[in-house]
C-alpha cells in the first residue's frame, strides 16, 4: 500500500471502532483531503487487497481480519495509560499470589469492560512430604504437600492390599529419601533403585511418582473474570452461534490455555485477531496479551477477550501496564 492507502485504511478502521457502522466514502473524506471519488477508488484497491469488504449490500466497508491486522501492527499509536500505576496498585495484594491473580483478571475486565484472563502461574514442582492413607482393598489415597502448604490429593490403584503399617513406612522411606525433589526426580533416581526395594513397596513407589507427575502436569489454571460482560457487546452478543463457541472456550479452556501458553513464550503485547490467527480461532473476536513474572522470570499470562472492534490503543497499554503490576506483586511476596 501506498500513503494515501495506509492512511485511509487507518481513518477507516478508526472511525468503525468508533461507530461500528460500516463507512462510507462521504465520511471519509470528511477526515482525508480527497474527494469521494479517488477514496472510493482507493477503497475499491483496498477491498481487492482484503483489508476490507462490504457487508450484505451497504455502500460503506469495515475491516477483515487481515486489515485489523496491518491496523494493530503498522498503522496504530499507542499512548500510556492515563491512570498512574499507583491508582490501581492496591487492587493486586502482594501478600497473597491466587488473590493477586484473580484480582489482576477482575482488574483487566473492570478496566476494559471484556473478559480479563490470567494463566496462573504453575505450583511449586517440587513436595514436601506424601502421605498414602488405605481406602480399600486395593485403593491408596496420596496426599502431596508442597513447600508453600499447597495439598494435592490423588487416588492410587495397586495390585494388593497395603496394611496401613505398610503405608506409613512407604511414607516414611519416600520423605526420608526424597522430600524437597521433583517427581521427575524422584522418578530417575528409583529407576537405579527400585531393585533393592522390597517388590511390594517398589509397585506402590511407582504409582505414586506416576500420580504425583499428573497432579503438578495438570495444575495449569486459567482465571476468567468478566465474560458475562461480553453478553454487553453487540458485535459479539448479535450472533448467537459465535456467542456460544466464545462461551464454549472459555468452559473447555483447551484452546485458551495453548494461546496463553504460546503467547508466555514471546515477548511483550502480543494481539491475535481472529480469523488471522489459527490459536483464535473465532472471527470478530480479539486477544490481547503480556507475560508476567516472578524476579524476572516469566511465569504465566494475561490478557483481554474483546471484539475485534475495539479500541486497542486504550487496551494494549492496560494490559501492559496490569502485567507489569502483577510481576511487582508476585515480587514482593517472594
Amino acid at each position: 500500500m501506498d500513503d494515501r492507502a495506509r492512511a485511509l485504511l487507518k481513518a477507516l478502521i478508526e472511525r468503525y471502532i468508533t461507530d461500528g457502522q460500516p463507512v462510507g466514502s462521504r465520511t471519509l473524506s470528511k477526515v482525508i483531503d480527497l474527494s469521494p471519488a479517488t477514496i472510493r477508488n482507493v477503497m475499491a484497491d483496498l477491498e481487492g487487497l482484503g483489508f476490507i469488504h462490504s457487508p450484505h449490500t451497504s455502500a460503506g466497508r469495515v475491516p477483515t481480519p487481515r486489515g485489523y491486522r496491518v491496523f494493530v501492527d503498522s498503522l496504530l499509536a499507542v499512548h500510556s495509560y492515563e491512570a498512574q500505576p499507583a491508582h490501581i496498585r492496591n487492587m493486586l495484594p502482594a501478600s497473597e499470589p491466587s488473590r493477586a491473580v484473580n484480582a489482576a483478571a477482575a482488574l483487566l475486565s473492570n478496566l476494559t469492560q471484556f473478559a480479563g484472563v490470567v494463566l496462573a502461574p504453575k505450583r511449586a514442582q517440587i513436595f514436601r512430604q506424601v502421605e498414602f492413607i488405605r481406602l480399600s482393598d486395593k485403593r491408596v489415597l496420596l496426599i502431596i504437600v508442597t513447600p508453600d502448604g499447597d495439598v494435592q490429593n490423588r487416588i492410587l490403584f495397586v495390585q494388593r492390599d497395603y496394611t496401613q503399617i505398610e503405608l506409613l513406612e512407604a511414607a516414611n522411606f519416600f520423605n526420608a529419601h526424597f522430600a524437597g525433589k521433583s517427581f521427575d526426580a524422584v522418578r530417575r533416581t528409583l529407576a537405579t533403585e527400585l531393585a533393592q526395594l522390597r517388590e511390594e513397596i517398589s509397585g506402590l513407589m511407582q504409582a505414586a511418582v506416576e500420580a504425583g507427575t499428573e497432579a503438578f502436569d495438570d495444575n495449569d489454571s486459567v482465571v476468567i473474570s468478566g465474560e458475562r460482560k461480553l453478553l454487553e457487546v453487540t458485535d459479539i452478543a448479535s450472533d448467537m452461534d459465535r456467542l456460544r463457541r466464545m462461551f464454549s472456550l472459555f468452559e473447555k479452556k483447551t484452546d485458551l490455555l495453548q494461546l496463553l501458553d504460546v503467547s508466555s513464550r514471546a515477548q511483550g503485547v502480543q494481539i491475535y485477531i481472529g480469523g488471522d490467527s489459527q490459536l483464535m480461532p473465532l472471527e470478530d473476536v480479539s486477544v490481547i496479551t503480556a507475560p508476567y513474572g516472578v524476579d524476572g522470570k516469566v511465569v504465566g499470562t494475561l490478557g483481554v477477550i474483546g471484539p475485534s472492534r475495539m479500541a486497542y490503543e486504550r487496551v494494549i497499554p492496560i494490559v501492559d501496564i496490569t502485567a507489569r503490576l502483577l510481576s511487582n506483586a508476585l515480587s514482593h511476596n517472594q
